[in-house]
């Protein structure tokens, strides 16, 4: 596979100059757009429309859960990864992710107790199990009340349970419905709406953050993604991991399954994953601002140094020592990152890990807004749904 050189990768200036209809023919415009409109677009979700989800946020939680569960399909249930942690930290209460298939395939196995509040996390609210999974626990486990986080008032989660009593939906801006394959800023809003949950805060810092990385770090990532490498792996702690799991989909969904990922916790690297660096590649990271956490993920760098793994890094963060990448690496330093919230933190790296993906993309001459086309679809198509038996 060849991949041109640095001096022919595309700044992203020159990316967003070009006619949208020629955008279409080369088919970016989406997947850009998309990218490009989240800071405008979590400004939406966290002000003016923040305000609004604040009763929706308040009848759910009327009585105390005992327990968040959050549930979703591929990027659907990395947002719920992102946020348990982060959300049990702040709440004090128990809260975990799970796939809404092993709620349809495994549900007395998977779903933690009688009661709670299970968030039903969708971008268009039509997949399958996004509907099969809320169904079943509707009928198989009556004490769970239900709130729905979805971009789209016209799927099926937004409109099926408006008679039900025990189901609250919110439904983001329509921005954030992304016509893209991929999940760029319907994955993020919904990071953002779910952290509400918690706190409501407004994301300026992060919006202001994030045009930062637009604006000085873009093109440095579309050089990194110009490298003849073909294996990427992404580490992060806790929420962060969360976002590692999504970053490493992106850039499998968008490199047409051309770049093979891993995302693992940096302690977890050590225990076998360590081995995928063998073949060179890039090491994403994303740094904690926790000095404890930080000093565990420090160590697992210099370890990869001494053993001389990896040909690239991407660390993301803020203070970062020039020791951490080395020659071959990128610095996203961001002063500020660690005094935002910790949901927020998450949205700017999971940009940063949508860019890389976005320019590997071009590079290795694929079409960003229809990746794996015969493949993968913007909404999982139909597929039976079977009698619930012993689940």
């Amino acid at each position: 596979m060849t991949v041109p050189s640095q001096e022919t990768v595309p700044s992203l200036a020159s990316l967003r100059g070009v006619p949208d209809a020629r955008q279409r023919e080369l088919g970016y415009a989406d997947t850009l757009r998309e990218i490009l409109q989240q800071p405008a677009t979590w400004r939406t979700t966290a002000g003016s429309q923040g305000a609004a989800f604040r009763a929706v946020l308040d009848r759910a939680t009327v009585s105390r859960p005992a327990q968040l569960a959050f549930t979703g399909s591929g990027s659907s249930v990395y947002v719920g990864e992102a946020l348990a942690p982060v959300l049990q930290a702040e709440l004090g209460i128990p809260a975990r992710a799970i796939p809404a298939g092993d709620l349809l395939t495994h549900r007395a196995g998977v779903l933690p107790g009688p009661d709670g509040l299970l968030v039903s996390i969708a971008r268009s609210g039509d997949s399958p199990e996004s509907i099969g999974a809320v169904d079943a626990v509707l009928a198989h486990a009556p004490g769970w009340r239900h709130l729905v986080v979805t971009c789209n008032a016209e799927g099926r989660l937004a409109t099926r349970y408006l008679a039900e009593p025990r189901v609250d939906v919110i439904v983001l801006d329509p921005r954030t419905n992304d016509r893209s394959l991929v999940m760029t800023s319907s994955f993020t809003n919904m990071l953002l709406a779910g952290s509400a949950l918690g706190a409501t805060r407004p994301a300026d810092g992060a919006a202001a953050l994030v045009e930062r990385v637009f604006d000085v770090y873009a093109d440095a990532l579309a050089a990194v993604a110009a490298g003849e490498r073909d294996t990427t792996v992404y580490l992060g702690s806790a929420g962060a991991y969360g976002a590692a799991r999504e970053s490493a989909l992106k850039m499998l969904e968008m490199s047409g399954g051309d770049t093979v990922t891993l995302a693992e916790s940096f302690l977890g690297f050590r225990h076998g994953p360590m081995a995928w660096l063998n073949r060179g590649g890039v090491l994403v990271a994303y740094l904690s601002g926790e000095a404890a956490v930080r000093a565990y993920e420090v160590d697992l760098l210099r370890e990869l140094d001494a053993k001389g793994l990896g040909a690239a890094r991407i660390i993301v963060g803020q203070d970062i020592a020039p020791e951490l990448t080395g020659e071959r690496g990128l610095a996203v330093d961001l002063p500020g990152l660690y005094a935002l919230p910790p949901a927020q933190q998450l949205l700017v790296h999971t940009v940063v890990g949508q860019l890389f993906a976005f320019f590997r993309c071009l590079q290795l001459g694929h079409r960003p807004d229809t990746p794996s086309e015969g493949v993968l679809t913007r909404v999982v198509g139909a597929f039976t749904l079977h009698e619930d038996g012993a689940a």
